[in-house]
């Protein structure tokens, strides 16, 4: 348990800077323009260290299915977080409205993973979306962005809900460096053509903005994303998403310190009931713990001249798990 303190930490102090990297960048450039550079350089630097580390061969399927969950976890995810921040709504809102991904990913695991949500789990998610309403209410109240832009927080939270489950499921073991190279490969590519499409491509020349990029790079992508996918492989869904909720305070606390945001009583109220929210879902019976099983070696498939379910004599051996499909 004491090990998992600094994955766990690291991983909060990390994706809160995101929420910050997104105001620093997009005040000298779009969303998009920022995010093909960021996952450019992101993706550049991984190649470098894929090639001198000794070129590991990654298999088409592996490839296909990092590539979705990147397109899930950083495409959707990044661009709807990105996106709101740009057109005005605060840091600490779109980290708190993102931070829901516990809540969710309990109540939907009940679908993916055939649990069952009891009573607790349905109040902590009522209370959940009441304590974001009270922060999003609050910052509606002061005109601070259109309506409609703090939905884009909750679709790309949606996105990292499904990657979550897609990398939970997928019978893929690739090293966490090259399973990230592949995601911010096929990043680069989404976000390349989008910015290209908005004739957004070519980046300021201003030093703020590569700041922000750096800052982006290795503080949210190789820090924020690393320590997320490294807290999933040694933990539950449950427990990593919850880490999330942990973000809100730290990235309204940077928000203060660099940018002087503050945020009103019905925010801080919002904050307490979506806090309240959370432990009553994981203090809730049958909290969700997704472990892989690994599957042995394929049974063979040649002939044998015994019946199926012979067995040598002597005492019962155990039995490796093995695929469907044998």
């Amino acid at each position: 348990m004491r090990g998992d303190v600094l994955p766990a930490a690291g991983f909060v102090l990390m994706w809160s800077s995101g929420f910050i990297g997104a105001e620093l960048g997009t005040a000298e450039a779009g969303a998009t323009t920022l995010l093909m550079w960021r996952f450019l350089a992101a993706f550049a630097l991984l190649a470098c260290w894929w090639w001198v580390t000794g070129r590991r061969r990654i298999s088409p399927h592996d490839i296909g299915v990092h590539a979705g969950i990147g397109l899930l976890s950083q495409g959707v995810y990044l661009l709807g977080t990105v996106l709101a921040v740009q057109w005005g709504v605060p840091a600490g809102t779109a980290a708190l409205i993102s931070a829901l991904q516990p809540i969710v990913v309990v109540v939907l695991g009940q679908f993916v993973f055939g649990e069952r949500a009891g009573r607790s789990r349905w109040v902590g998610l009522a209370l959940g979306l009441a304590g974001v309403a009270l922060v999003v209410g609050g910052d509606l109240a002061g005109a601070a962005a259109h309506p409609f832009t703090y939905t884009l927080p909750l679709l790309g939270m949606l996105g990292l809900v499904a990657a979550t489950f897609a990398e939970r499921k997928a019978a893929v073991e690739l090293r966490l460096a090259d399973s990230m190279l592949v995601q911010c490969g096929a990043s680069a590519a989404l976000f390349s053509l989008l910015a290209a499409v908005e004739g957004q491509a070519a980046p300021p020349v201003s030093g703020p903005f590569w700041g922000a990029v750096a800052w982006v790079v290795v503080l949210s992508t190789f820090g924020g994303y690393g320590f997320y996918w490294l807290n999933l492989r040694r933990g539950s869904a449950t427990r990593v998403s919850t880490l999330l909720y942990l973000t809100p305070p730290v990235t309204m606390l940077f928000g203060y310190l660099m940018f002087g945001e503050r945020i009103g009583v019905r925010g801080l109220l919002g904050l307490v009931v979506c806090f309240a929210a959370v432990l009553i879902v994981l203090r809730s019976p049958g909290g969700m713990s997704v472990r892989r099983v690994k599957m042995a070696p394929c049974c063979s498939t040649t002939s044998s001249p015994h019946p199926p379910n012979w067995s040598p004599p002597g005492p019962a051996r155990p039995r490796s798990p093995c695929s469907p499909e044998c």
